[in-house]
């Protein structure tokens, strides 16, 4: 079924025509005689577009275009007209109308011009859609103190136009806490522009930051905008700040001063307007020291400080954020969420946590793909947990040692274990699942000492 569409016309002619004609087109109608009428039928029935004749008896089309522009703006108006003019298509343009159409009408033209109404109708949905989905995505997922303060700090700070230095090891959600203070200020519908410093080559960096005129350099075959460019009225987000070439450096701290840059090859000054949030997980302080960055780039970025918790500090956020990546991952892949076991929380709440909320977002996702089943045990945790899940996994034949080789034993016991149960102890459709060899999956069942069904 398509869309509602709402026909507002007195004569009951045009109304039973467009309407037969929409209707085969696949939408549902709704008719109405009068502009009173109509504006009660787009109360109860929301339609997701109206197409509207001026000369109405009572309320004329103008008034009703008003109203409806009034109370539900996202709503579509295709304005009718069998007196119409130029001046009357202006004057009903700007009071909000997608289109106008004059009478006689052509059924053809109608469809064409529904059919550009509906689709404009979509790409709002979707983009609004898209803009929900970006804002979760860009949520800071915990409740702990630590995690309140810095969200409590992003609030106040987001909507000013202060220069942000945002520090924390790797993995921390140094961007996401960029991102947020971008979504939050008054730039928010301004381009957000993301440069990471290290993936740059040194003898590139320049470019990409502020651009190069044609024939700057062998291969500049054309003038290309750079970072600083296409983020004016927005925000710059220079992550590892820090991986910069202190000739960078120096170019930076020029054009937070001045407002102005030059692009690589050229003269011209190019004025700018942005925000720079920059972040580094390098102890600065230590680099001023030992000359690989600049003390004044240093204060000058540095005017309101935002330090991010590592997980192992937060760990009673944990819970929050499995769960968070639990739902996000399922309905990434349009499968049903699986649950983790108290056990599980409670193995990965003793971990220490390097890599931070990186590390346990990528084991979530692994957990997810390789556990067959709906609900993740300790026994399905990776071996990189080695002292700590221990107790959960039965020792091999080789004894239960300390070791990182037994501990990836261990795992890969288990995990044979568990998919020759779930193909019924049948060896040649287990290798073919898992990725091995039938006589090295033979192999291993001896090597582990493992009891065979019989393999059909």
């Amino acid at each position: 079924m398509g869309k509602a569409i709402l026909i507002v016309d007195d004569e009951e002619s045009i109304g039973q025509t467009l309407g037969g004609i929409l209707a085969d087109e696949g939408h549902g109608v709704i008719i109405s005689a009068n502009g009173e009428d109509a504006l009660r039928v787009v109360e109860e029935e929301l339609p997701s577009l109206v197409l509207l004749d001026i000369w109405l008896p009572g309320m004329d089309g103008m008034e009703v275009l008003k109203a409806l522009k009034a109370g539900h703006p996202q709503i579509p108006v295709v304005m009718m007209s069998g007196h119409g003019s130029i001046e009357t298509a202006v004057k009903a343009t700007k009071l909000g109308a997608f289109d106008f159409i004059e009478k006689p009408l052509s059924l053809e033209k109608v469809v064409l011009v529904v059919n550009h109404a509906l689709e404009m109708v979509r790409l709002e949905e979707e983009n609004l859609f898209l803009k929900q989905k970006v804002s979760h995505e860009y949520v800071l997922t915990g409740a702990s103190g630590p995690v309140q303060e810095l969200k409590e700090m992003i609030g106040i700070v987001a909507p000013t136009n202060a220069w942000i230095l945002i520090m924390g090891e790797n993995g921390t959600g140094k961007e996401l806490v960029a991102r947020s203070i971008h979504r939050q200020s008054r730039r928010a519908q301004r381009p957000f522009v993301e440069v990471n410093c290290a993936a740059i080559p040194e003898d590139l960096i320049e470019s990409e930051l502020f651009g190069h005129e044609r024939g700057a350099f062998t291969g500049a075959t054309a003038m290309k905008r750079g970072k600083f460019d296409l983020a004016n009225e927005g925000t710059i987000f220079l992550d590892e700040v820090a991986d910069m070439s202190l000739k960078a450096q120096a170019k930076v701290l020029r054009i937070l001063q001045e407002k102005k840059f030059e692009r690589v090859g050229g003269n011209k000054l190019i004025p700018t307007d942005v925000r720079v949030l920059a972040a580094t997980n390098k102890d600065l302080e230590k680099e001023m020291e030992e000359g690989r960055f600049r003390q004044d780039l240093y204060y000058r970025l540095n005017v309101i400080p935002l330090r991010i918790p590592p997980l192992r500090d937060r760990t009673e956020d944990l819970p929050l954020l499995v769960d968070r990546f639990l739902k996000d991952f399922a309905a990434k892949e349009g499968e049903p969420e699986k649950r983790v076991t108290e056990e599980v929380l409670a193995v990965l709440t003793r971990h220490s946590w390097p890599g931070n909320v990186r590390e346990l977002k990528n084991i979530i996702e692994r957990l997810v793909i390789m556990t067959p089943s709906d609900t993740i045990s300790a026994a399905d945790l990776p071996p990189l947990f080695g002292e700590e899940r221990r107790e959960a996994v039965p020792p091999g034949p080789e004894g239960d040692g300390d070791s990182y080789r037994t501990a990836k034993q261990n795992f890969e016991r288990q995990y044979i274990i568990r998919k020759l149960r779930e193909f019924d102890g049948n060896i040649s459709r287990t290798a073919e699942a898992i990725g091995l060899e039938r006589s090295n999956l033979h192999k291993k069942i001896r090597a582990y000492g493992l009891e065979l069904k019989g393999d059909p």
